[in-house]
């Protein structure tokens, strides 16, 4: 298992050199890159398994990187320092990333992911969406277009426009779509919530997360309940009544 590791800062490069060597025996071999265009010649020359690469360097970025290579033959590990709200754009596209300063659970659980996506074929359209979503993130627009969502075998490509409403089922959730497929993913439905509440999205129930753009009735009395686009219909709680109903109403 090689590893390379893109970070034009020493001090980072260096920890985390370190962290690989004492906490992920998987790793045979690690190589690092300075910037940009070593990290270029040193995945031809090396062909590396897992790359972990910096988002902004001093000759340019990870992106910039990522765009003069032809084929992706590795897992992707992006490192960043950005700020909470642009985390939420590399949640959006499924592609790992640690944060810095790097924990090494943190690290461990990447390799692992890393090695499970070895042969992910979807890594290309996985960077679009990342580089689309940090583009709106830094741009302060919200409209994001589209999510991937990773069920362990597949990596799906969904416009959040086709979401009807999320279920929880302990630590998965079920997405529902427009076009009636459903997906099963093994993360928990407040990190969903986390993501769409701000596109029109309300944990109408502790076990719902619905869009509020596809309501098409609302059945109000003790068993209040909401009827969605395509004869779904989700249950709203006593508590979150009042809300809803104000909300869908204005």
């Amino acid at each position: 298992m090689k590893v390379l590791v893109v970070d034009n800062d020493n001090l980072i490069r260096d920890g985390l050199l370190k962290m690989i060597k004492k906490y992920c025996p998987q790793v045979t071999a690690i190589y690092e890159a300075t910037g940009v265009e070593d990290g270029i010649n040193k995945i031809a020359s090396v062909e590396p398994d897992i790359v972990f690469l910096d988002v902004e360097m001093n000759d340019g970025t990870g992106f910039d990187l990522l765009k003069k290579i032809e084929n992706y033959n590795f897992s992707l590990i992006f490192i960043t320092a950005y700020n909470k709200y642009a985390v939420t754009a590399f949640k959006y596209s499924a592609i790992d990333f640690l944060e810095k300063p790097i924990e090494p659970t943190e690290l461990i659980l990447s390799i692992n992911k890393a090695i499970e996506n070895l042969k992910n074929k979807a890594l290309k359209k996985q960077i679009q969406i990342l580089e689309e979503s940090l583009n709106v993130v830094q741009s302060q627009n919200k409209e994001f277009k589209q999510i991937a969502l990773n069920d362990g075998k597949v990596i799906h490509f969904i416009k959040i426009s086709d979401i009807i409403y999320c279920e929880a089922d302990g630590a998965y959730t079920t997405f529902y779509l427009s076009s009636k497929k459903s997906i099963l993913i093994s993360k928990n439905l407040k990190e969903f919530e986390d993501l769409l509440c701000d596109f029109g999205f309300y944990r109408t129930h502790h076990a719902i997360l619905a869009n509020l753009s596809k309501v098409e009735q609302i059945i109000k009395g003790d068993n209040a309940t909401l009827c969605l686009e395509g004869g779904h219909s989700v249950p709203v709680s006593t508590r979150k009544k009042e809300s809803i109903f104000k909300l869908l109403e204005s």
